[in-house]
């Protein structure tokens, strides 16, 4: 059995709450989603709007291989409006429960029964593929819905559709209700809305009941909860039913991506397939077993998907994670440096963040310049800064064992910390801060901060570094570890000269 891909993304994708594509945007989707392999790209609503037209018009002259149809009603205005636009087929809708047909359009079920037969033939006449398509299917009269399917059919309709409109099937259901459509002898697409969670698994049972189709966006993305997603249809069609379609598999990651940069609808980190976590460990006891051999926690390797493969570094972090990491980063640490990663770390990972493997490779590299005799060491920092407030820091350092308290005001709480800490270090050596910099490593307001600074005495200029949540305190540590560079430097100086 090989399934068939129609990808409404462009289309019922678009309908989530926020979305609005540009005739260009929707080109980029459409034509990334001809390179994945999808089979039929319903590449919008012809009737919406001119923006709309100009956008199906740029699919329909790029020369895609996929089969370009356009959402079209049962009406004849819609069915123009997609002929402007040359597409090949139309996916023409019909409501076909009494709910839809008595309360939305007010008529009668032979009226219906007549605009899904007329709307057939006229598009048929004129060269289009149509795809007919019952809305609010799933509670209609099964018999009526036969009976429309096959009228519509002898009017020329060369594949039918069943939508779960709002989502109402279970996979019990769903395998019945599809496995009575099959048997009316065309290829049958399935639709299935996730207002239950349930459209992946409704659309599988789907397929496994006859149907030879199924709708499907990137990402899950459409109105309400969202369509069924292709990316968890196709890989459990691949890795579950051993059944195959058109897709390359390796590029749904890079897909997925795409299209929420470009909607700017983002994905939940726990997204089957395609999720930042969807192969993320943190746990110890995981992270080992997937280093040993990837299949005892993983059901499928993060390339075949184009993902990769991440461990989490937080509370949880074993060694064995973490040491793996180091020599992924070809970061080689004393065994004492180690154990200091390790404990930044796990004490990150208490205060509720995650440390991703930049973070990870700024720890260690902040923890590696970490030198072991400190001639200052920061005992208290006390900051007080406010709208209305001066910014005020008062310092407490140990400087070769004796302590010296200093104060310092400046323009923000980091610079009167810096203040004071040059207060406090003045009779030490004669060091200007040359240039100093910071970058939040993650994204949130709790990011960890990544300080960089250079300082200058005489005619050496030293670079250091700190990590920290923090970014008063990842400065203030950043300087002194400078500060310590500089007075073992010049120590070392004196020995050597034999001054000491």
């Amino acid at each position: 059995m090989k399934a068939k891909i129609f990808d409404t993304t462009l289309r019922d994708g678009e309908q989530t709450p926020g979305v609005s594509l540009t005739p260009d945007e929707k080109l980029r989707i459409a034509i990334k989603l001809d390179e994945l392999g999808v089979d039929v790209i319903e590449a919008g609503s012809a009737i919406t709007s001119s923006g709309e037209r100009e956008g199906i018009k740029k699919i329909t002259s790029e020369g895609l291989k996929a089969e370009i149809c356009s959402f079209a009603r049962a009406v004849k205005g819609d069915i123009d409006a997609a002929l402007q636009c040359d597409v090949e087929s139309v996916h023409l809708v019909v409501p076909t429960s009494d709910l839809h047909i008595e309360h939305k359009l007010g008529k009668t079920r032979d009226e219906v029964k007549t605009l899904a037969i007329e709307g057939t033939e006229y598009a048929v006449d004129h060269g289009l593929i149509v795809e007919l398509s019952a809305e609010d299917s799933t509670r209609s009269d099964l018999d009526f819905l036969t009976q429309l399917f096959k009228e519509g059919i002898n009017a020329g309709a060369k594949r039918i559709c069943a939508c779960d409109t709002v989502g109402m099937l279970t996979p019990e259901k769903a395998y019945d209700f599809y496995n009575n459509l099959s048997k009316i002898g065309v290829p049958l697409s399935a639709h299935c809305h996730n207002d239950f969670g349930l459209a992946v698994a409704n659309s599988l049972a789907g397929l496994r009941a006859g149907a030879g189709q199924v709708h499907c966006t990137i990402n899950g993305i459409g109105e309400r909860a969202g369509n069924a997603s292709l990316e968890e249809i196709v890989v459990s069609l691949y890795s579950l039913y051993d059944v195959k379609t058109n897709i390359n598999i390796k590029m749904l990651y890079e897909v997925s991506k795409m299209v929420a940069r470009i909607t700017g609808v983002y994905l939940q980190p726990n997204k089957a397939i395609v999720g930042e976590n969807a192969f993320a460990h943190e746990s110890g006891i995981h992270a080992d077993g997937v280093i040993k051999k990837a299949e005892t926690y993983e059901p499928i390797t993060p390339e075949l998907v184009g993902h990769r493969r991440k461990f989490i570094m937080g509370k949880h972090i074993g060694t064995s994670a973490l040491k793996q990491k180091l020599e992924e980063m070809d970061l080689h640490v004393s065994p004492e440096k180690f154990d200091q990663i390790f404990n930044r770390v796990k004490s990150l990972g208490d205060m509720g963040k995650c440390v991703t493997d930049v973070d990870l490779e700024a720890i260690a590299e902040d923890v590696m310049g970490i030198i072991a005799d400190k001639v200052v060491e920061l005992e208290e920092l006390t900051i007080v800064s406010g709208n209305k407030v001066t910014p005020t820091a008062s310092i407490r350092l140990n400087i070769n064992n004796n302590e010296t308290l200093e104060a310092g005001i400046g323009v923000g709480p980091v610079d009167a910390a810096i203040v004071a800490v040059k207060k406090g270090i003045k009779d030490l050596a004669d060091i200007e801060l040359e240039e100093y910099h910071v970058d939040a490593i993650t994204g949130g307001a709790d990011a960890l901060i990544d300080v960089i600074i250079k300082l200058k005495h005489d005619d050496n200029i030293v670079t250091a570094r700190s990590t920290q949540p923090d970014i008063i305190m990842a400065s203030v540590e950043a300087y002194l570890s400078g500060v310590n560079k500089i007075l073992s430097d010049e120590e070392a100086k004196r020995v050597k000269e034999g001054d000491l």
